[in-house]
């Protein structure tokens, strides 16, 4: 035989699980954060570095642990408007790479040694296969305090003496960045073939660890 509850007993138990359901966010408190809220609440840093070809040192940030994006652009020059590739070395604009980072995660300090030994700081008319002033390297400080840091870095590593010839490296306050166009975005995921070709054919990670020893392209997830 079928039985049936009373409908008043039905609806004092629906109320007691709702009781329930409502006590349970208080219990746990802000574990129960959603994980979007919480991420939109960190704070974000940005660093801009020219490292020559912009394809190389995307690739190579985009292996930092604390980076959350890399944009390739220009940067530094005479103009402050419609930069493009096809304009950036008559205006003396670098190729450089802007950084937004993590700093919980990975410092200022870091990155700039990181961005130290992935270059050639020593070579002033460019890097590598690539020449001439848009191909040069160059810290772009957004604040004093990154100013202060950037020249104390290259202080340490010529007091150091780690390189056989001087920092060329150019340390300057930020100018206004302009992104480069879509198809430098990513290159190297987007034409893995072509990219490896060109940075092998361009002798980066052979003159990088000549420069360097031991010491080429740490803290960079190959």
């Amino acid at each position: 035989m079928l039985s049936f509850k009373h409908p008043l007993s039905v609806a004092k138990g629906f109320a007691a699980s709702l009781l329930a359901l409502a006590f349970v966010p208080a219990f746990l408190g802000s574990s129960m954060e959603p994980a979007t809220a919480q991420a939109s609440s960190s704070k974000t840093e940005t660093a801009i570095f020219a490292g020559g070809c912009f394809w190389c040192i995307e690739k190579d940030f985009d292996h930092v642990p604390g980076v959350l994006e890399t944009i390739s652009g220009y940067s530094g020059g005479t103009t402050d408007k419609n930069v493009t590739y096809k304009n950036h070395v008559a205006a003396s604009h670098r190729e450089v790479l802007k950084i937004t980072y993590d700093p919980s995660k990975v410092s200022y300090d870091k990155l700039l040694d990181i961005f130290w030994r992935s270059v050639d700081p020593t070579d002033g008319g460019g890097q590598f296969c690539d020449r001439g002033h848009s191909y040069t390297t160059a810290i772009y400080t957004l604040d004093a305090e990154q100013a202060k840091k950037a020249e104390a870095s290259k202080a340490k590593l010529e007091e150091d003496k780690i390189l056989a010839r001087p920092i060329q490296t150019e340390i300057a306050p930020a100018a206004k960045f302009f992104a480069a166009e879509d198809y430098h975005q990513d290159y190297y995921q987007k034409n893995p073939v072509r990219y490896k070709y060109y940075r092998y054919s361009c002798g980066r990670n052979a003159r990088v660890q000549q420069v360097w020893g031991d010491q080429a392209y740490q803290g960079i997830k190959q």
